[in-house]
């Protein structure tokens, strides 16, 4: 499922917001990535000529109000540093009229793009670029508009809306709709959905990418496509082929699913030796995955002192308590669960309890407080762990206070999608996901480097019992140690570009990767929009 532990505060977006629909300014001095003067003289020109009001430059020393504006969505500390580029332009459209012209404004300034929904990239890759890449953000928290239609089960959203907004709209609309997509609600649309998009709905309804009925993309010649202007084989590979390749989503439609008047939302923790827990989390891997489609049981291991362990088990069932604890008890007796973990209550509040809010207001709310420096990886099991693996794992995992693993269940309807059907492969044979993380708080000397080495050293060891031949990871949970392409200032490739992605390319879409570098070369042939871990062109 996809979350981080960082939670919501809201004290500074009205004021950006309103602010950015009044006023825009330029100062020359920056030191911005690769920064060039007539760059941002051309491009100040051209978004004023275009009616783009809503932008900023960077300076040097960098105005508050820029600063603001680029941390308000960095979620990870880890590139807000001042040794990280950092834009030459932060652009906020109001419009798809304002987001075509921003593109076409950049291209003519000769600035690399970045378009940012959330923030929530695992490696910045929203809002970055390297050293020598010139670039901007098209930021698109003022493109967040949705709206429903109850009589069609359908939304349409623009790509800056958040899914706590998404979720406050569909359940304002009626308590019986949901969508189905991750449980971090700050989460950017536009992120979430272009690489796939995990939640507690998934083993029934699906990824959020499954659930994609039409789209409207921008391309890099500044057109307005829907799904039959863009074609197939391009809407195919929006819907879950990674962001940051294709042009900037302006909008999705989207299939809203029927959710009963109650659901079960449910948590109870074990703590003990890592035997004591491997021995749970081995019997839940046989179990969780092959649950009815409506019960959705993950696990959030860490350490909890003195070689010890703690497993939070989260359990979200479209069922009655007294039905889900009794198919549990049957099937997972070991777990004791009982009706006095559980609370029966509407899906909208179980969101906004399994988001770690406290009301329904706080899911229109894009802030984040307790920010944290970070590393992830993923990893996909396809058959069971062994009990010894699994205590060795634990083992490993008790000695870093800072970390823990989620293990998310896969089977139900994730099983029964082909593995082609969106460029998200990880379908049938999959018993459950892997997300590892470390976090900390304070950046002192060898503070991060030592932290990112234990989560590598941990993810080489679980290399043993995951997938293999590719070792299989997940695109919204980037992790640039699985290879990368870098691009000249203007995305020119390298002579092997295609090969040098395959490396990372094969492990998030597995044989996919062939047909959306096709893609790719269709509506990007120049290779515009482009990353270091993007899909290259062919040519």
């Amino acid at each position: 499922m996809e979350r981080t532990h960082h939670f919501p505060l809201f004290f500074f977006f009205f004021i950006l917001h309103t602010f950015w629909l009044s006023c825009s300014f330029f100062i020359t001095a920056t030191t911005a990535s690769g920064f060039n003067t007539n760059n941002t003289s051309n491009l100040t020109s051209c978004l004023q000529a275009s009616g783009i009001k809503n932008f900023t430059v960077s300076s040097s020393p960098p105005s508050s109000t820029y600063s603001l504006l680029l941390n308000s969505s960095i979620r990870n500390l880890r590139f807000a540093g001042p040794d990280v580029p950092k834009p030459q332009a932060i652009i906020l459209p109001s419009s798809k009229e304002d987001l075509q012209n921003a593109v076409l404004c950049l291209r003519k300034a000769s600035l690399a793009i970045r378009v940012r929904s959330g923030g929530h990239s695992y490696e910045g890759l929203s809002y970055t670029a390297d050293h020598h890449v010139p670039f901007a953000v098209i930021d698109l928290m003022n493109l967040n508009r949705v709206h429903v239609d109850p009589a069609s089960s359908t939304a349409w959203v623009e790509s800056g809306a958040t899914l706590g907004e998404i979720y406050y709209a569909v359940a304002a609309s009626n308590r019986t709709l949901a969508f189905s997509a991750g449980s971090c609600t700050t989460v950017g649309s536009g992120g979430q959905i272009s690489g796939g998009g995990f939640g507690l709905l998934s083993r029934k309804y699906g990824l959020a990418a499954d659930n994609v009925l039409d789209s409207v993309l921008v391309d890099a010649t500044g057109r307005s496509l829907d799904r039959e202007s863009m074609g197939e084989d391009v809407f195919w590979a929006i819907r879950g082929g990674g962001g940051g390749s294709w042009g900037a989503v302006y909008a999705w439609k989207l299939r809203l699913v029927p959710v009963p008047q109650r659901v079960s939302a449910c948590s109870t923790t074990r703590s003990g030796s890592t035997r004591l827990i491997s021995e749970l989390v081995h019997k839940w891997q046989l179990v969780a995955p092959d649950l009815p489609d409506e019960l959705y049981l993950s696990i959030t291991v860490s350490g909890s002192g003195g070689g010890n362990v703690s497993a939070s088990f989260l359990g979200f069932f479209l069922l009655g308590k007294q039905t889900a604890v009794s198919i549990l008890t049957r099937r997972f007796p070991e777990l004791g669960l009982t009706e006095s973990d559980c609370d029966e209550v509407s899906w909208i509040d179980s969101v906004v309890r399994f988001a770690g809010l406290n009301a329904l207001s706080e899911l229109r709310n894009r802030g984040s407080s307790g920010k944290e420096f970070s590393k992830f990886k993923s990893d996909y099991v396809r058959a069971p762990i062994g009990k010894e693996g699994l205590t060795t794992a634990l083992d490993f995992l008790s000695r870093e206070q800072e970390a823990y693993i989620i293990l998310d269940p896969y089977g139900g309807e994730m099983a029964r999608v082909r593995s082609d059907q969106i460029p998200f492969p990880h379908r049938a044979g999959i018993l459950y996901g892997i997300q590892y993380a470390v976090s900390w708080t304070k950046e002192e000397a060898g503070t991060g480097e030592r932290h990112v080495a234990w989560l590598r050293s941990f993810y080489e060891y679980m290399g043993r019992h995951v997938s293999k031949n590719p070792r299989e990871a997940y695109v919204n949970y980037l992790d640039l140690d699985l290879g990368r392409v870098t691009w000249s200032r203007d995305g020119g490739r390298p002579r092997n570009a295609v090969g040098m992605a395959r490396v990372y390319g094969e492990r998030y879409f597995l044989r996919n990767f062939h047909r959306l570098v096709k893609a790719k070369t269709q509506i990007d042939p120049n290779n515009v929009f482009n990353n270091p871990q993007s899909i290259p062109p062919l040519k």
